[in-house]
């Protein structure tokens, strides 16, 4: 690439931090403004959602003349990021690493592919304000390294938080990371956060002066008294305490009714989120379930046991019905969240009637650049 370089930006953060919220609202308005946006999508497992969400906002693969796609990120990321570059040619390379892993991982390796024409912004890390308190206590030394690691750290959120609550987890993260710019974000609001957060990321000057070089597990994490840091040598699943699990279905019979549809979505995450609480009554992590169906598509989420789950509706354009879930939970077995899925799928669709079936073969993100 010649000219101005493309710059790299790695967003951070836990599941269920907001991150796809942010880079959905960051590559809309960067991409209105006439940059090119390339997104990379890191799953934690075979069935993706993040990417089918963003693309339902004109983000993605086939949405070339948004000025934006969207990609999994697999095995070779070198080959990903150098095709990216040849093919489409960016001005901007959005990532979205899942939120079990280090992001200062990939971001020391992208800085050590030297790839020449590009530039890498100030690693973000977001943090869920409002579970800030509930994070500290389910997987505070997993959190802690993501918090210590980061260079800009976004107390996200801040729309559902107490304001009494912002300075002081504001206080709690600078320090923990007295190095790191501390800024409070919102996806829903239109106020000088949000055009900070732009600012730090987007500005020339600020990836030199807020780090630039290759870091490791900061010392001040392995120095806290009484604390047991997270050995660097761990997988940063293993490390996070969390079990996993995504799936997809096909759905019998057509396209279903808008409220069908929806009322069979709240009671799949209903059954889920009771039959979760009986293994991990204090559970934090990210459910999201997504039912495409004729022209609207259903997606819920909830990320705590205290909350109450959110439903968004997306336009949508689905000649097929299909049904695709991902659950990260702290605290339960592999085996018992693959069991409580499947199960409360099947049986919330059945109340209505409704056939499902699982996809028994392995998701594959349509990239049209052979990633």
């Amino acid at each position: 690439m010649e000219g101005i370089p493309m710059r790299v930006i790695v967003i951070g953060g836990f599941l269920g931090s907001g991150k796809t919220s942010t880079i959905i609202r960051l590559g809309t308005e960067l991409s209105a403004q006439g940059k090119k946006v390339a997104i990379i999508v890191n799953e934690i497992g075979e069935i993706g959602i993040d990417g089918d969400v963003i693309s339902k906002y004109g983000l993605d693969t086939t949405e070339l003349t948004s000025g934006c796609i969207c990609c999994s990120l697999k095995v070779n990321m070198k080959t990903t990021i150098s095709l990216l570059m040849k093919d489409f040619q960016p001005d901007i390379l959005l990532i979205e690493p899942t939120g079990i892993a280090f992001p200062q991982v990939i971001k020391n390796e992208i800085n050590l592919m030297d790839l020449r024409g590009t530039v890498v912004a100030p690693l973000v890390t977001l943090i869920d304000g409002s579970r800030f308190k509930q994070l500290m206590k389910e997987v505070k030394h997993f959190s802690m390294r993501q918090i210590i690691d980061a260079e800009v750290l976004g107390i996200n959120k801040i729309d559902l938080m107490e304001p009494r609550q912002i300075p002081i987890v504001e206080a709690s993260v600078q320090q923990l990371n007295p190095k790191a710019s501390v800024i409070q974000l919102s996806t829903k609001l239109q106020d000088e956060h949000w055009y900070n957060f732009i600012r730090l990321i987007l500005e020339e000057d600020t990836a030199g002066k807020i780090a630039g070089e290759l870091r490791t597990v900061s010392p001040e994490l392995k120095a806290m008294e009484g604390e047991q840091s997270v050995d660097e040598s761990m997988d940063s699943i293993e490390a996070s305490g969390i079990s996993s699990y995504a799936t997809e279905f096909f759905v019998d019979g057509g396209n279903i009714l808008p409220d069908v549809a929806r009322t069979v979505v709240q009671e799949t995450m209903g059954l889920i989120k009771s039959r979760v609480l009986e293994h991990s009554p204090e559970f934090v992590g990210h459910i999201k379930m997504f039912l495409e169906n004729g022209t609207e598509t259903v997606k819920m989420n909830i990320t705590a046991h205290y909350e109450e789950p959110s439903m968004e509706i997306i336009s949508s354009n689905a000649e097929v019905p299909r049904f695709k879930i991902l659950s990260a939970v702290s605290n339960i077995d592999k085996m018992a969240l693959t069991e409580i899925v499947d199960s409360s799928v099947v049986e919330a669709f059945a109340l209505k009637g409704i056939d499902v079936r699982k996809k028994s073969d392995k998701h594959q993100h349509h990239v049209p650049l052979s990633l």
